[in-house]
């Protein structure tokens, strides 16, 4: 496991935005730009991806206690030049305010086994008689339970639908229509009077019909 899969890995489970990490490495008095955080996080197989040594990311993983706890009284911790899996585990432990017991706990929950004496003998000092290498496998482990307990999978939103319309309320409705068509008819009927009814009417009756007689018709035949 490599320094910028550890890098992967926390910035996933954690969500940071690149504004974020930049932001936690200042905490360690480490200044680093967007792009320089932008080329760490590549995939390994991108030829822009950049390998970030272990003085960078010991400079993060101690901004990342600070973000996490806050910075302590006195003189700060310096970046160590190199970083060991041991280191690692101890600066997320402290970070995330972890026992243990609670380290144990979380990665029985993905069905890895260990033991208490064993998890101990990861933060003892190299030259401990009782002083256990941690390998990339455990730290992946650890980062992996960690990561499966505390970051939400996605879920898109439900797009809400309209309520079906049953049958039944669809012939409540024509009805409702129906019936107020034939009554604004009817009201319209009674409500409206042609003006030019009564003219056309007086018309009719003043109207004068010309009576012809029948010498009058063969007058002049």
């Amino acid at each position: 496991m490599t320094n910028n899969d550890v890098l992967r890995r926390i910035r996933y489970t954690f969500n940071l935005r690149d504004e974020k990490m930049v932001a936690i490495f200042a905490h360690a008095h480490c200044k680093v730009t967007e792009l320089q955080v932008q080329n760490w996080l590549k995939k390994d197989d991108d030829p822009a991806m950049v390998e970030i040594i272990d003085v960078e990311l010991a400079s993060f993983l101690n901004g990342f206690i600070i973000e996490k706890r806050g910075k302590r009284e006195g003189e700060q911790p310096k970046p160590e030049k190199t970083l060991t899996k041991n280191i690692m585990l101890m600066k997320l432990k402290i970070a995330l305010q972890l026992q243990n017991d609670d380290i144990v706990d979380l990665l029985a929950s993905t069905g890895f086994t260990l033991g208490k004496s064993e998890l101990t003998a990861f933060f003892r000092k190299p030259d401990h008689k009782n002083y256990r290498h941690c390998k990339s496998q455990f730290l992946r482990n650890f980062l992996q339970a960690f990561q499966d307990k505390h970051r939400k999978p996605y879920t898109p939103k439900k797009s809400k639908s309209k309520p079906a319309v049953s049958e039944e309320t669809t012939e409540e409705y024509n009805d409702v229509v129906d019936t107020s068509y034939k009554a604004a008819r009817a009201n319209a009927s009674k409500m409206y009077v042609n003006p030019n009814a009564t003219k056309s009417d007086d018309k009719k009756s003043s109207r004068k019909v010309l009576k012809l007689k029948p010498e009058d018709i063969y007058k002049n035949s």
